[in-house]
């Protein structure tokens, strides 16, 4: 997988593409990373990237010539004609969720836009991106750190990329659920103990003290995840008792 970042701060990327998972990806050629200024592609003698915006207002809005030449420019390198997913982090888009970090994990290339300033020109949205993120319902000071939160997300998905292939597959939201809880040595850490079927050596057993442990853990923190998830009509039921119970 190939992820191009257009940003007015490539130094902020340094460390992170450098580092832990991301850097031991980048390291085996599972995914590229690369930070772009896409002020380079300003078309003035002074480099800039904003403007004021037409009718007034408080702010400055990105100008749409520096960021679409610079995806085209991308584009244009590309050994293959297959279109990157243009992705503009923007408190507007639509909420990033693990769904969507799979989804994504299956494109070939990416490209995130970072924006600073009050927003973009409307034509980057209507014109150059195919989607619009947000990773929450509040406002950063740049795109920066939401583009950091998106490719850490992705680039875990990719095969090769963590030691343990069945983690992100039992991470919390991968199932639908609240991830159950876990449990390492000392068996008893100041008198707490270990959960007796965790080291009982029945599979079976533990599979299902896990399972129910996720539909507690979500049933009391993520409630409103419950209304999408696959779930038997035993499971239903006893969550059902579950509820009762808290309730008493």
């Amino acid at each position: 997988m190939r992820i191009d970042v257009l940003t007015l701060f490539p130094e902020m990327f340094d460390g992170v593409f450098g580092a832990s998972i991301l850097g031991k990806a980048r390291d085996k050629g599972i995914v590229s990373l690369e930070a772009i200024n896409f002020r380079e592609y300003s078309n003035n003698k002074h480099n800039t990237v904003d403007d004021y915006p037409y009718g007034g207002g408080g702010g400055m809005v990105l100008k749409p010539e520096p960021v679409f030449a610079a995806v085209e420019d991308l584009m244009a390198k590309k050994e293959s004609g297959a279109r990157p997913r243009v992705i503009l982090m923007c408190p507007q888009g639509e909420s990033f969720t693990q769904k969507k970090a799979e989804e994504l994990a299956k494109e070939e290339h990416l490209v995130l836009i970072c924006g600073h300033y009050e927003g973009y020109d409307e034509r980057i949205r209507e014109y150059l991106v195919t989607d619009e993120l947000s990773i929450g319902d509040y406002v950063l000071t740049g795109g920066e750190i939401p583009a950091m939160t998106v490719i850490d997300s992705v680039v875990r998905l990719l095969p090769g990329v963590l030691g343990n292939e069945t983690s992100a597959v039992t991470d919390s939201y991968s199932t639908g659920l609240l991830e159950y809880p876990h449990y390492t040595r000392p068996p008893v850490f100041r008198d707490w103990a270990v959960p007796d079927v965790l080291v009982s050596g029945n599979h079976a057993k533990i599979d299902t003290w896990r399972r129910e442990q996720s539909l507690l853990r979500t049933l009391k923190r993520r409630p409103d995840l419950l209304e999408k998830a696959e779930l038997t009509d035993k499971e239903r039921k006893w969550l059902t008792l579950q509820e009762q119970d808290q309730s008493t």
